[in-house]
């Protein structure tokens, strides 16, 4: 067999079972594009690298399998970079393969040649530069492994033109080969948790994204039905555990229902499932169930001991592991347990807005229109809490949203991915005015592709998680966290062929929702909030997530 480079990589991808790529071609790339002409592979031509990333994400998050995209060299690299690291922090399996200059250039600074090599070493999970295109015969297979291997990650392949266009000869294509393994729970150690959750009196388990990742969430509901244990979810989490369900907490740390937060202090032992005590979770770290033993799982052994010092800790997959353990798990009421749990939380309950127009409320009612396979996509800021807060989340995959780097930019391009592989699902990208205006062009893609998607955006007119912190820690001095200028959203999604339609008061607002929630095809509400509308309660950076702001008030 003869092929180049580039054909190499694209019939690699289709025998991985890639069948879409969001990318933009360039000079760089243009010999894997010619290549690509001849595949069956889908090509979504998105307005901004950046984007085709998190349609990337879109794809990966809402299947768990792992998803590819395209760029050229230079600025389409560097594009790439946060969608890169925000799946590094989020632990997300995607593919990033790009365009570098001909290897006789590298390090000549030609025309959009930048180290795509050396700027994403800190931000995968692992890299390659191709030097010889028949390196592609293992660099492909191998990142497929990686990515997809114990803790999922993305990995970035930089492939020279001249590597992408030359031609070698080869008997056959590789083996894809099996996942790696992830380390093993011992049968002892599986008794040993068992044990230290049967005699403890008030256990409590946090659980994470790891859950998601694993699969792992029936067994998570098994173990927490026969022992009797509550469960609080980091912002990864929700969907991890039914919502309805008696043991069922909510999320935990920085913007959780308090009541949450103060069951998490009282519990004498934690069970720390697919998590990483990322800080706005636990608030400061050293108070964080202080009067706690603490039972570490995770895939990843670099993320044991590393924030919070435990008790007991497995390097395993969880559900493997949890498989092992819930045999010897003992039934318990723990009547005496949800006592003070009932009491804490008719201590400090969670007061509903007023205001029909709260997000909160019209958070509620968007999960009334759709139903429970619909799938939510989020940006950063007010809005993702309220989310957080508010949406009953039913299934795992249905929320996407930017956990640990927090990416403003994120929920538009995020539900066009999550589209393009849940078709027959709708799809809303809950956002605010600040970030939509950051990936905004992808309307034009979303256009095109014509597909069942409902961006809804909370327009405050502020960068509203900014200006709350103002308000809360700087003493009311707001500074570059107002839009002077009020932009018609309504216009510029017309502009770019979706229906649009604005709330502006009450009465419009069941019935504007219900329709755009209906509608085949993309749609856009804007809707206008008060801008004093803070998410509480809060807790401040650094702090105890005992020292809240706000409790549950809402104004």
């Amino acid at each position: 067999m003869r092929y180049s480079g580039a054909q190499i990589i694209i019939k690699l991808l289709e025998k991985y079972g890639i069948d879409i790529i969001a990318g933009i071609p360039g000079g760089a790339n243009l010999p894997l594009y010619n290549a690509l002409y001849e595949s069956k592979i889908r090509h979504i031509l998105v307005r901004h690298e950046q984007a085709a990333g998190f349609i990337a994400q879109g794809i990966a998050r809402s299947t768990g399998k792992p998803s590819v995209c395209f760029a050229t060299s230079g600025p389409g690299a560097t594009n790439l970079l946060t969608a890169i690291a925000d799946a590094k922090l989020d632990s997300i399996p995607i593919i990033a393969i790009t365009g570098q200059v001909s290897s006789s250039l590298i390090g000549t600074d030609a025309f959009q040649e930048v180290d795509t090599y050396g700027m994403t070493i800190p931000i995968t999970k692992h890299n390659f530069l191709v030097k010889r295109a028949n390196e592609l015969l293992r660099i492909i297979p191998e990142a497929f492994r990686i990515a997809t291997s114990g803790r999922p990650g993305p990995v970035v392949i930089d492939v020279p033109k001249d590597v992408q266009a030359e031609q070698i000869e080869f008997d056959s294509w590789p083996d894809k080969g099996a996942s790696q393994h992830a380390n093993r729970i011992s049968g002892q150690s599986a008794k040993k948790i068992a044990q230290m959750i049967n005699e403890s009196k008030n256990p409590l388990m946090y659980i994470g994204g790891g859950i998601i990742a694993s699969g792992a969430e029936s067994l998570v509901y098994k173990l927490a039905m026969k022992n009797s244990i509550p469960v609080a979810l980091t912002l990864n989490g929700l969907g991890a555990f039914p919502p309805y369900n008696k043991l069922y907490l909510g999320m935990l740390g920085m913007h959780a229902a308090s009541y949450t937060n103060f069951i998490v202090e009282e519990a004498d032992l934690i069970l720390a499932f697919g998590v990483r005590f990322d800080d706005r979770a636990t608030g400061h770290a050293r108070q964080f169930a202080r009067n706690a033993k603490i039972i570490h799982i995770d895939i990843d052994c670099a993320e044991i001991d590393k924030i919070k010092k435990t008790d007991f800790s497995v390097c395993a997959d969880i559900k493997e592991a949890l498989h092992k353990i819930i045999p010897f798990i003992e039934k318990n009421e723990r009547n005496v347990w949800f006592s003070q749990i009932r009491s804490k939380k008719k201590k400090h309950p969670i007061s509903a807005p007023k205001d029909k127009l709260h997000p909160v409320n019209i958070i509620k009612e968007i999960s009334n229109l759709v139903g429970p396979d619909s799938i939510i996509t989020t940006d950063v800021g007010q809005h993702q809490m309220w989310v957080a807060q508010s949406y009953p989340f039913k299934k795992p995959r249905t929320l996407l949203t930017s956990g640990g780097l927090g990416t403003m930019g994120f929920g538009l391009p995020a539900a066009i991915g999550a589209a393009l592989k849940n078709y027959g699902k709708r799809i809303v990208c809950i956002s605010g005015d600040g970030s939509i205006l950051m990936n905004i062009q992808e309307l034009a893609t979303l256009a095109e592709l014509n597909l069942d998607v409902t961006a809804i955006i909370m327009n405050n007119g502020h960068l509203g998680l900014v200006r709350q912190q103002q308000e809360f820690f700087y003493d009311k001095k707001y500074i570059a966290s107002k839009f002077p200028a009020r932009h018609s959203f309504k216009k510029i999604a017309e502009g770019f062929g979706v229906r649009a339609f604005e709330i502006d008061s009450e009465k419009k607002a069941h019935s504007i929702l219900a329709k755009a929630l209906t509608l085949k095809g993309p749609s856009l509400v804007d809707i206008n909030i008060h801008h004093a509308y803070n998410v509480v309660p809060m807790v401040a950076p650094g702090k105890s997530n005992l020292e809240m702001i706000g409790e549950n008030t809402y104004e």
